[in-house]
């Protein structure tokens, strides 16, 4: 293949007239798309002509930095979302610091009779597990089960806050 005169004639019509790399390469038998690319840079062409969708300048919507967490609509089922209420009400925060010095473990002292959900940093002086009664056949004690299980839909529904510890 070789680029005649005729072959660039040609090529710059179809440019100018809007037409895509592979659709001229299509017209010119024997050209691929790279190669009319390659050509059209060679030459230094421009001023395509543009399609009536592609002229229109693009909007775009401006980012948000905020985190959008859904609650349930007091609209739609009233009782749902007073029991969704009731039960953030009922459930106490439950504060990590606040397990008794007698019932925290080191790595060593672990076993299948304690919780195994570590605390702080591990890189620090002050990390430790739970070391609370687990739940049957579950690593972790009733309390720290709850926060590692949860369904994928009460996720969504409910994020909670990062978990800052000590």
């Amino acid at each position: 293949m070789t680029w005649t005169d005729e072959r660039v004639e040609l090529l710059k019509k179809l440019w100018a007239d809007g037409l895509s790399a592979s659709q001229i390469a299509g017209e010119l038998d024997g050209i691929t798309r790279n190669a009319v690319i390659g050509k059209v840079h060679r030459l230094g062409l421009s001023g395509r002509a543009k399609s009536p969708s592609s002229s229109a300048p693009r909007v775009r919507k401006p980012r948000s930095h905020m985190l959008r967490v859904s609650r349930p609509s007091m609209r739609g089922n009233n009782a749902l979302a007073l029991a969704y209420e009731m039960e953030q009400e009922q459930e106490p925060e439950f504060i990590e610091n606040i397990i008794p010095m007698g019932q925290r473990r080191t790595l060593l002292e672990l076993n299948e009779d304690t919780c195994r959900w570590p605390i702080g940093d591990p890189s620090s002086p002050d990390f430790f597990f739970c070391g609370g009664k687990p739940i049957t056949s579950l690593p972790y004690c009733p309390h720290h089960s709850r926060v590692a299980y949860q369904p994928a839909s009460d996720r969504r529904r409910n994020p909670r806050p990062p978990f800052r510890q000590g």
